[in-house]
């Protein structure tokens, strides 16, 4: 990517492709620069406290890019599942899978999503942490037998995916539908048209 050059260049500092898919349907003209922040780092830090951690992890993601393109408004979130204060990450493989599926069925969990939009040169930032409450439907073992077949737990945390086949594993869904996706479109672009940005990168 050619470095921008206009204040009110867009850029999502994640290659999550439901991020990117998102802003796409918001109508937002952006540019794609995943960060490479090192999030082993700051787990450290904050390992008990994973609202917190899916805030600091989103700004590092943004200010590190935002560093990059000082002139551009940059994104930067972080997506975790939390039950019982557990973490769940990405399973490694089927029987990871298989544990978390296990885990969330029949229960309620928090999905955290971490989020920061900043511009460095206009000295402008905004983070927070958005939570949703999902819950799962009581699963039998021929269901996650099914869904892990499916490859679709795989690189997601918690193991589903809620905008793909993983739908059908969720009984309700308390919050905003796309906090679990990825990115909490309504404050992400409440604050862009604050700063006059959604709109311009609209018309582009």
């Amino acid at each position: 990517m050619n470095k921008p050059s206009t204040p009110n260049t867009l850029i999502l500092a994640s290659k999550s492709p439901r991020r990117r898919d998102l802003l796409a349907q918001a109508g937002l003209a952006f540019e794609v620069v995943p960060s490479t922040v090192d999030e082993k780092s700051l787990r450290m830090h904050t390992q008990d406290k994973p609202e917190e951690y899916a805030r600091v992890l989103a700004e590092a993601k943004a200010n590190e890019v935002a560093r990059q393109y000082p002139d551009s408004w940059v994104i930067g979130a972080d997506t975790m599942v939390v039950i019982n204060d557990t973490v769940l990450g990405k399973p490694r493989d089927t029987a990871e899978a298989r544990y978390m599926l296990e885990t969330l069925s029949g229960k309620t969990h928090k999905v955290l999503t971490g989020y920061c939009i900043c511009c460095i040169n206009l000295g402008k930032s905004r983070s927070e942490t958005v939570k949703t409450n999902v819950r799962f439907k009581q699963l039998a073992s021929p269901e996650i037998d099914w869904y892990i077949g499916t490859q679709e737990p795989f690189d997601k945390a918690g193991g589903y995916a809620v905008q793909g086949l993983g739908s059908v594993l969720i009984k309700r869904i308390e919050g905003s539908y796309t906090n679990v996706v990825g990115l909490p479109m309504c404050e992400v672009v409440e604050y862009l048209l604050e700063q006059g940005l959604a709109q311009s990168a609209m018309n582009r």
